[in-house]
């Protein structure tokens, strides 16, 4: 049951960073509104597939949510609705996390339950949160709230995981980690304040895509062009600061597990900043939006794995 449990919430954490993508995904197409209520989906619980299937007022009933979409747009439908079906996956994911780590855990390490029951309340919440950023017509203020419970799912699930590994003493303790802990925790914050000032300019350009229209997202840009160049050069602070932090974890553990975090961490940071440079100054094609968000979350997600291996005992 330990080994179902682990393998289990190592797929649940996948399937939560594949939701925080295809969310990307619907906003950078455009499709957020593409079902216009909740949990249905233009009153019915498997969406249109053609205008056919709708009612001739459908304007009527639904017009004032669809954000200037005068026709039923099917691809952003089904989007939207693949988003909605990939999120209750997820909740079923981790509804089986917390069965499978009561069963595991409960008596022996009663933490891991906890935090597994903890992940479970965050999607739950998540859910009603979902309806309310449909309901709010895509306020910018409850998509970004959205996304960082989406985080904050991911943060608690590989706390609940990384502690099992502790446990059966596949991680060792560290000694002499205090500046490398000193270190992430501001590498930590830089990122959290990196993800923050992103979705300010994200909702920078939601502005210009409203005045300028979908055609023209190559000029997007140039209305938050201060903002992005800031971004830019944080994501090049965050990258010198992991090379130092490497340099330091390479002179101390090589060969252990912290090192290979390590490395993939700076990895995920260096292709970031290149998803960034192809918004920047290739008109801000839709297919890099979703990939520079999901790889900030992965980034974040690998700091929190380095700051644990750090102080290990904690388990």
């Amino acid at each position: 049951m330990v080994q179902l449990f682990r393998k289990f919430g190592v797929l649940t954490i996948l399937s939560v960073i594949g939701l925080i993508f295809v969310g990307g995904f619907v906003r950078a197409s455009g499709a957020g509104m593409g079902c216009p209520d909740w949990p249905k989906c233009f009153g019915m619980w498997i969406p249109p597939t053609s205008i056919n299937q709708l009612p001739v007022n459908y304007q009527e009933i639904f017009g004032a949510k669809l954000k200037g979409e005068v026709e039923f747009n099917v691809v952003k439908t089904w989007i939207e609705y693949v988003n909605r079906l990939l999120g209750v996956l997820v909740g079923f994911f981790i509804f089986l996390t917390l069965i499978f780590s009561y069963k595991a855990y409960y008596k022996l390490q009663r933490s891991i339950f906890f935090l597994s029951l903890a992940a479970f309340v965050l999607v739950l919440f998540e859910g009603w949160l979902g309806a309310k950023v449909v309901s709010s017509e895509l306020k910018p203020g409850m998509i970004t709230v959205h996304m960082f419970g989406a985080i904050a799912i991911l943060g608690v699930l590989v706390l609940a995981i990384l502690k099992t590994y502790f446990i059966e003493g596949f991680i060792s303790t560290l000694n002499n980690t205090q500046d490398i802990r000193f270190l992430i925790i501001i590498a930590i914050l830089l990122s959290i304040g990196q993800i923050v000032f992103g979705t300010q300019i994200r909702e920078g350009i939601d502005l210009a895509q409203q005045s300028l229209g979908y055609g023209s997202r190559h000029l997007w840009i140039d209305s938050v062009i201060g903002k992005v160049n800031f971004h830019a050069l944080l994501g090049l602070i965050i990258l010198f600061l992991h090379v130092f932090i490497n340099l330091k974890i390479r002179s101390r553990f090589l060969g252990k597990p912290i090192l290979s975090f390590a490395n993939f961490t700076s990895f995920f940071i260096v292709l970031s900043i290149l998803t960034g440079v192809i918004l920047r100054y290739f008109g801000f094609p839709a297919f890099a939006q979703p990939l520079h968000l999901t790889l900030g979350v992965i980034i974040l997600t690998f700091q929190f794995v380095i700051l644990f291996l750090t102080k290990p005992q904690i388990a």
